[in-house]
């Protein structure tokens, strides 16, 4: 039978981090994923602008099938960009 209530203190040392371990300067995955989060609001906010802008075109304005076309190709233009960025973000942390 254990003699120790569950409230008292522990009879055992707890372990102590090793503070000599080597600075490992590879970038982690929360950081990765902070610049990652503000690159893709700055390609959205880009992309937009310069969506808007060539949508204002007198060429494209003149034609429903060219604006069909340009609406779907810079609608899901921007995931070509974004790819290679979210897939960076979610590397996992390299193990030590």
């Amino acid at each position: 039978m254990n003699s120790r209530g569950p409230y008292s203190p522990r009879t055992f040392p707890r372990k102590t981090r090793c503070r000599s371990r080597p600075h490992n300067p590879v970038m982690n995955i929360r950081t990765r994923k902070l610049i990652g989060t503000f690159s893709l609001l700055g390609l959205v906010v880009v992309w937009s602008l310069a969506g808007m802008a060539i949508a204002q075109t007198p060429w494209l304005a003149a034609s429903k099938l060219a604006q069909a076309i340009f609406y779907v190709v810079a609608g899901l233009g921007w995931v070509l960009p974004a790819m290679p960025l979210i897939a960076w973000m979610s590397r996992p942390d390299p193990q030590p």
